[in-house]
């Protein structure tokens, strides 16, 4: 058995908020749909035999205009579903964006497929088509285009792109639930997309994650692997596992919390919308402070965490020092986020690469891969002089926006060369 690691475990949900002070809103405690209390209570008169997963699902697919919802415990659960679902071929290869969560990439990585990595487009998180074109190869089978923070990637081009190469296009959307990009909801813009409804995400529920898609075969396939364990019933025998199958299926009670919290979502996402809107012009107009663009296409920006960059050369300090700046004026969660860099952040691909461990072995894979910061020097630069934190709620009201702006000015005034 190794020896425990020294550094401290990373925190989720609610734990990772805890004893965050400040003077302006945190999600925690959440706004619970009111009837959260109601749905949980038929779950627990049914004896267990309640269909609220069902349910959730019926009603998730309504409200995103598509044929299927599939509910899962998680978003990274998710994500990895429909990996082991599309049953490409180890050492295939993945095009994802580089700025991202851990929970994007799992299940790649489970599934042996191969991830790669494009820049990001300058001045923003995201990826886009030019960034994405000199990635594809031969063995490239699909693009996944994470929205992060809530912004809304470009995705006709990027659609343009996949179909010239015959590419699949999914989405990850655990950041910009109902987001909508040129009058379409975010999650609609693909063959699939994954959800997020962790505690901390904006539809927050106790977890949960889910996939939705209008693909009647991959639909069937992602409840086979996912919810039936890649089992069938054969008579007299019983079950036989046909493929290495999963287990996850949203849970009954998290089915009930996450209903009641869809039936105030929209609101919510709307006054995310207005507020981030707001106090980006506000911080427009400080010298040096450069807010996360929020493209034309964007028609509401479904902000899960509010973003800004520092000039370079404008101030004395580092973004480091002055997100600790931030946080000690009274805005909590604000911090770098480099470790949204996955050729960074996931050392073991490297490790792997460099040890031609499966799938980097060859065969499986067809050539040599790299993954470090300076695989995406765009994506790199960027995250030195960005700024977000991850605690912006829809329970921001314009007076949060202008007394964040004024502290934001106070410590940029401080630190001005």
């Amino acid at each position: 058995m190794s020896t425990p690691d020294p550094r401290p475990r990373a925190q989720y949900g609610a734990a990772a908020y805890a004893g965050m002070k400040g003077k302006l809103p945190t999600p925690f405690p959440r706004t619970m749909g009111p009837n959260a209390m109601k749905y949980l209570q038929e779950v627990v008169e049914s004896g267990l035999s309640s269909n609220m997963m069902g349910r959730f699902e019926r009603t998730f697919a309504e409200e995103m205009g598509v044929q299927h919802c599939v509910a899962t415990p998680g978003c990274t659960p998710a994500l990895a579903l429909l990996a082991a679902a599309f049953g490409f071929a180890p050492g295939d290869e993945i095009i994802v964006s580089p700025i991202t969560d851990y929970g994007t990439i799992q299940g790649l990585i489970r599934e042996n497929y191969i991830p790669v990595f494009p820049d990001t487009a300058p001045g923003t998180v995201n990826m886009s088509a030019d960034t994405i074109a000199p990635c594809i190869t031969d063995r490239t089978r699909a693009i996944l285009a994470v929205h992060l923070t809530g912004l809304v990637c470009d995705m006709d081009p990027i659609r343009a792109l996949a179909e010239q190469h015959g590419l699949i296009v999914y989405e990850d959307v655990c950041q910009a639930v109902f987001g909508s990009y040129k009058g379409r909801l975010a999650g609609t813009l693909g063959l699939a997309a994954g959800y997020s409804f962790d505690s901390e995400k904006t539809l927050g529920s106790d977890v949960g994650g889910c996939i939705i898609t209008d693909d009647d075969a991959l639909a069937e396939r992602l409840r086979f692997v996912g919810h039936s364990r890649g089992a069938v019933m054969e008579p007299v025998f019983g079950r036989k596992h046909a493929v290495p199958g999963y287990a996850l299926r949203m849970p009954l009670c998290t089915a009930a919390i996450t209903l009641a919290q869809l039936e105030i979502i929209r609101e919510q996402v709307l006054q995310r919308d207005r507020m981030a809107r707001l106090l980006t012009a506000h911080l427009q107009e400080i010298p040096g402070i450069v807010p996360l663009p929020i493209p034309d296409y964007v028609d509401v920006y479904s902000c899960w965490m509010f973003g800004l960059s520092l000039e370079p050369g404008a101030f004395r300090c580092d973004a480091d020092a002055f997100a600790a700046q931030m946080v000690e004026a009274g805005i909590p969660g604000a911090g770098t986020g480099r470790y949204y860099l996955m050729p960074a952040a996931c050392t073991f691909l490297e490790e792997n690469a460099r040890a031609g461990r499966y799938p980097y072995s060859r065969p499986t894979a067809s050539r040599e891969y790299h993954y470090s910061a300076d695989t995406c020097p765009t994506a790199k630069e960027f995250l030195e002089h960005f700024i977000r934190w991850s605690t912006f709620c829809e329970k921001y009201q314009p007076e949060h926006c202008e007394l964040a702006a004024e502290m934001i000015r106070d410590i940029a005034d401080r630190n001005r060369v």
